[in-house]
């Protein structure tokens, strides 16, 4: 079987953090540079493109350029970046080719031009449409703004559009999350991705919560989020397909579901990662060291790991049952039936001959799953 392979571009420019974040991006005055850094990392990443392009040797089944805010590029930028790949990779036909934005810095002219330039899919960062929520989670933008944003990607011809949003934040109560549920759904979009929040070491909100200005996120309150957002949804007609992931027939994202069956893929930016079979790589991560690296002409890898075959079966096992086709029952060992077997009287997963998935009640407890899983085949 072919494996997948896509192309992965980090945009780290952002104009302003927002508290949660943790990802390698950086405003103007993180940056710590008198130069604008945009138009040296465009000619930068044409670049990495051009040099990666030589090493894979192959087209491109799917592109997502992701960040940051990729939309501060506006839509040249980012057409330009969908031109270089075209000009290096290449794109296979009917390949997948997908941006996230800001709603904030995203209108009716911008949706049109990337349709045009041929972008197939737009992803909106919406988080909640309860203005308290934004507040808590330092987000940049009005509640209502993401929703014609995706009103108006959908208008400029996206027949593939999703909203993101984080379940779980402080101060957040369930009518918050049903009424960014009714939102959503009043939109017409075809993709949904629910993360709960996660307070990452070093941001501005695990200061909050280590100094009790903010509660930590509740678990039991979590996972009664997350069978609100799931049963709202589904009943909907859109289906989930990884644990955070739903759509309605034929708007899976194909980009990450690559990722989750250990495709392979180039990640070109500043920090961003790759896979390539038995090799993992990142680059480095300020935009400058980036843009001096690859003007001495070389890659700007900072490290390398080779995948032990136990590694890459961990990985395999780990990513593939968060989805709802679940994982081969060949690939765990005659160690992990005890616990499959403790699994399915729970009510956890589903087993038989050739499959094992998790049920509704297991996508809960996914990691934890796993982990048990991975554990009990370690036993001699």
């Amino acid at each position: 079987m072919t494996v997948l392979f896509g192309v992965y571009i980090h945009v780290p420019f952002c104009s302003t953090r927002c508290g949660y974040c943790d990802f390698n991006t950086y405003t103007p005055g993180e940056l710590g540079s008198p130069r604008d850094l945009t138009g040296p990392y465009l000619d930068a990443l044409d670049k990495e493109l051009s040099l990666a392009a030589q090493r894979v040797g192959r087209q491109a089944e799917t592109v997502f350029i992701g960040g940051g805010t990729p939309s501060l590029l506006g839509a040249g930028g980012l057409s330009r970046i969908l031109d270089t790949v075209r000009e290096t990779f290449g794109l296979s036909a009917g390949a997948e080719v997908t941006t996230e934005s800001n709603p904030e810095s995203t209108s009716p002219e911008y949706f049109s031009s990337l349709h045009e330039a041929g972008f197939t899919r737009v992803s909106l960062g919406m988080q909640s449409a309860s203005s308290g929520v934004l507040r808590v989670l330092e987000r940049a933008h009005t509640p209502g703004r993401a929703f014609d944003a995706a009103r108006e990607a959908r208008a400029a011809g996206f027949e593939h559009v999703n909203l993101d949003m984080i379940y779980g934040t402080p101060t957040e109560t369930d009518a918050d999350v049903a009424r960014t549920l009714e939102r959503i759904l009043e939109t017409g979009v075809d993709h949904v991705s629910a993360y709960s929040l996660i307070v990452e070491e070093g941001t501005r909100m695990a200061r909050k919560v280590s100094k009790g200005i903010l509660p930590a996120p509740d678990e039991d309150v979590l996972a009664r989020r997350y069978e609100l957002i799931s049963q709202t949804l589904e009943a909907a007609g859109f289906d989930w397909y990884e644990v955070s992931n739903w759509a309605k027939p034929g708007g899976e994202c194909r980009h990450n579901s690559l990722y989750w069956v250990d495709g392979n893929w180039w990640g070109a930016g500043p920090g961003a990662h790759s896979h390539l079979e038995d090799e993992r790589f990142y680059n480095v991560k300020h935009p400058a060291r980036y843009v001096a690296e690859l003007g001495q002409g070389h890659l700007p890898i900072k490290e390398r790991e080779k995948l032990s075959p136990q590694e890459r079966h961990t990985e395999k096992v780990m990513l593939g049952l968060r989805m709802s086709q679940g994982i081969p029952r060949q690939w765990l060992d005659e160690h992990a039936a005890p616990v499959l077997e403790r699994f399915s009287s729970q009510g956890l997963v589903y087993v038989d001959a050739d499959r094992v998935k998790l049920s509704k009640a297991g996508r809960l407890l996914a990691d934890g799953i796993v982990t048990d899983l991975l554990v009990a085949e370690e036993v001699e």
